[in-house]
């Protein structure tokens, strides 16, 4: 069917009293410097072109804070964090915070820490980094790279005042939605550095790993229904570290 021809039937049934049905308008995609620019929908597939630190994520819940009390505690990283608050409700009480976001890779969480740490004024930030960067979800990555974004993030943190807890890559011997990769050198090589950094830096350094793992290099299947995020269970374990870790970064 030609071009020609469509635009004749069209308008032959125009004609006899058919309209062709009215699609739903599509909010449009804001572009370019805006007042508002969280006012939108962003397309299924187009996050990572569109918001690619998710700046929007939190941005209502932000504004709606109220002030920061004197012990206020932001929890910040990927799904490792975000599922504390949805597996341990009681987590966000007292004003801790949790400003988790699943999936991200430390260059995204560099690019939201000014509006989802620095901005909420805390006086304690928990990070918990570098799962996704070793997994490539947004792409390849180096070591070097992953140490810049947990510094660039800690230095701000202090930069403003905020005391800074660094939390050590939890363990995995697997990661499912990268079949074939073997992340066990990557963590053992962030974690060596991680915990020299904050000792030569003054932060606070916390590892999971003994009351996650499976005696190896692996969270214990108790602990993690997929080896990489904790369940419950796992939460539970990880709470009192948690706690050792603020009570040493508020003194």
């Amino acid at each position: 069917m030609t071009k020609s021809f469509t635009i004749l039937v069209v308008a032959a049934l125009q004609m006899m009293g058919f309209e062709a049905s009215a699609q739903p308008a599509q909010p449009p995609v804001l572009r370019g410097v805006q007042e508002f620019p969280c006012r939108q929908v962003i397309p299924q597939g187009q996050q990572l072109n569109l918001d690619f630190g998710q700046l929007c994520r939190y941005d209502d819940a932000n504004a709606m804070l109220p002030p920061a009390s004197a012990q206020r505690v932001v929890y910040f990283g990927d799904s490792l964090t975000e599922g504390w608050t949805n597996l341990m409700p009681g987590l966000q009480v007292n004003d801790v915070i949790n400003r988790g976001i699943g999936g991200q890779t430390s260059a995204q969480m560099l690019v939201r820490f000014r509006a989802d740490v620095i901005h909420l004024k805390p006086r304690i930030v928990h990070l918990l980094v570098g799962t996704n960067d070793i997994a490539g979800n947004t792409g390849a990555t180096s070591i070097a790279r992953i140490q810049d974004a947990i510094k660039s993030m800690a230095e701000q943190a202090r930069a403003n005042g905020i005391r800074v807890v660094l939390a050590a890559v939890l363990p995995a011997k697997t990661i499912p939605w990268r079949p074939g990769l073997d992340p066990v050198p990557h963590i053992r090589a962030i974690n060596t550095w991680m915990a020299a950094y904050a000792a030569k830096e003054g932060f606070t350094y916390v590892d999971y790993r003994p009351a996650l793992t499976d005696g190896g290099d692996g969270i214990s299947a108790a602990l993690s229904q997929d080896g990489v995020h904790p369940n419950a269970a796992g939460y539970a374990a990880m709470k009192p570290f948690a706690a050792d870790a603020i009570q040493r970064a508020n003194r």
